[in-house]
């Protein structure tokens, strides 16, 4: 199988990207291994605008409470509204999306992503940017699940750890880069300002995505001929996809339940600053951006489901530290949440490997869509849930936050299990 090259400008240099036909040989060719690279670049810096679209809102919840005059209930609304729609937009997604060309749709989808973030820049009030905050999530909670569609179809099994952990570690960029640029814009010009920057990224990648990501079509015609439904029924009917489900809405439970209150948890009981907060994403994205591809390497090399397990289990500690840390030196706490970004997000790479594996690349793109919906809703119920569970005392202080990392290690052990039964449906 073979790339069409398309037409060519006098340099030799193609003017349209190729296309792909073929998903499960590598599909961009060994011979031209070096377009992975720009086409994972462009992935990783999708991946990177709608990361920190999402996670600009969790540090930004102290000002947002004493802006708006909410509490934390309405400040977890603010953030799972995003989740809502994105896994509602979701499974309205996975009846259609294996019908179109996954550049095409992810291009379009991105395009509308960027409207949707300049109009979180530009809403007046907290209702407002309660609506463009689920118009974002209705196109960003998508294009994880393309991006990681992409992946499954260009990348070979052997070397997808890899892959996920360079995309992946999209994360830990936006935690050293994205979200402290993000509130130090915050901070000097209002909460509009990181909004705006992202908008002005989100066009330049845009730009480049337009160039470096190729026609993936050869699973459109497995699609044609044949109902949206039926085409869903066939991705709910396979037991070993709703093994893959339960283990991405169980680690999501485990993550989101505790993420989204990180910081004011740090700013009211802890004792951090809101100048403090920058830190936590910066020494956490700085420590993740090296270990999310470490582990990739390590999950290639070791098999993806023993990382796995290793991993997780090892994540189990900072999630009871981070929930429970008592006023403690700056040094401490980041040593803390450090430890926390780099096990709770690293358990996602070989867990996201083991998942694109588990489907045929007929029915990738629609069962992706799915999965970006469960792991959006249980977002949006652990964060809603966490934020019920979450009270604050007269002074201010958060209260029942131990008890929600109590439930985040029950999740993750919930997690294990279901990993270990999860398995490849055929070499890819």
């Amino acid at each position: 199988m073979t790339a069409s090259a398309g037409p060519r400008n006098r340099e030799g240099a193609a003017d349209t990207p190729p296309s792909v036909d073929c998903a499960e040989e590598s599909a961009l060719p060994h011979l031209e291994l070096r377009r992975e690279r720009p086409l994972l670049a462009v992935l990783a810096g999708i991946q990177f605008t709608h990361i920190v679209d999402f996670m600009i809102m969790m540090p930004l919840g102290p000002q947002f409470m004493e802006l708006f005059g909410i509490g934390p209930r309405q400040f977890s609304l603010l953030v799972s509204s995003y989740t809502l729609t994105a896994a509602v937009v979701g499974l309205f997604a996975a009846l259609y999306i294996d019908r179109f060309d996954r550049r095409h749709s992810l291009l379009a989808l991105y395009a509308g992503f960027l409207l949707a973030t300049l109009a979180c820049a530009l809403a007046p009030g907290y209702h407002w940017l309660l609506v463009a905050r689920a118009a974002a999530g209705a196109f960003g909670g998508i294009l994880g699940a393309s991006i990681f569609a992409i992946v499954g179809d260009v990348i070979p099994e052997s070397r997808r750890g890899a892959a996920m952990g360079t995309v992946m570690s999209a994360f830990s960029l936006a935690a050293v880069a994205g979200v402290p640029i993000g509130l130090v814009l915050a901070n000097a010009f209002g909460w509009r300002a990181p909004f705006l920057f992202l908008t002005a990224v989100t066009l330049v990648v845009l730009i480049f995505a337009a160039r470096h990501v190729p026609r993936l079509h050869h699973h459109v015609h497995h699609a044609q001929g044949r109902s949206a439904f039926a085409q869903l029924a066939e991705v709910f009917r396979r037991r070993n996809h709703l093994r893959a489900f339960a283990l991405v809405a169980a680690l999501t439970l485990g993550a989101f339940s505790v993420i989204p209150f990180i910081s004011p948890y740090m700013v009211s009981n802890v004792g951090l600053t809101l100048n403090d907060l920058p830190l936590i994403y910066l020494a956490g994205g700085l420590m993740t951006l090296f270990t999310a591809r470490l582990i990739g390497r390590l999950a290639d090399q070791h098999g993806k489901r023993r990382v796995f397990v290793v991993v997780a289990l090892l994540s189990l500690a900072p999630i009871v530290l981070v929930t429970h840390l008592p006023p403690v030196p700056l040094a401490v706490a980041l040593s803390v949440t450090t430890l926390f970004m780099v096990l709770v997000s690293g358990r996602f790479v070989p867990a996201m490997a083991m998942i694109t594996a588990s489907v045929e690349p007929r029915l990738r793109g629609s069962f992706m869509s799915v999965n970006s919906s469960v792991q959006q809703l249980g977002s949006s119920i652990a964060t809603v849930g966490a934020g019920l569970a979450i009270g604050r005392t007269s002074g201010g202080s958060l209260t029942h936050y131990g008890t929600v990392g109590l439930f985040a290690v029950a999740v993750t052990l919930l997690a294990v299990l279901i990993g270990r039964k999860l398995h490849s449906a055929a070499p890819g």
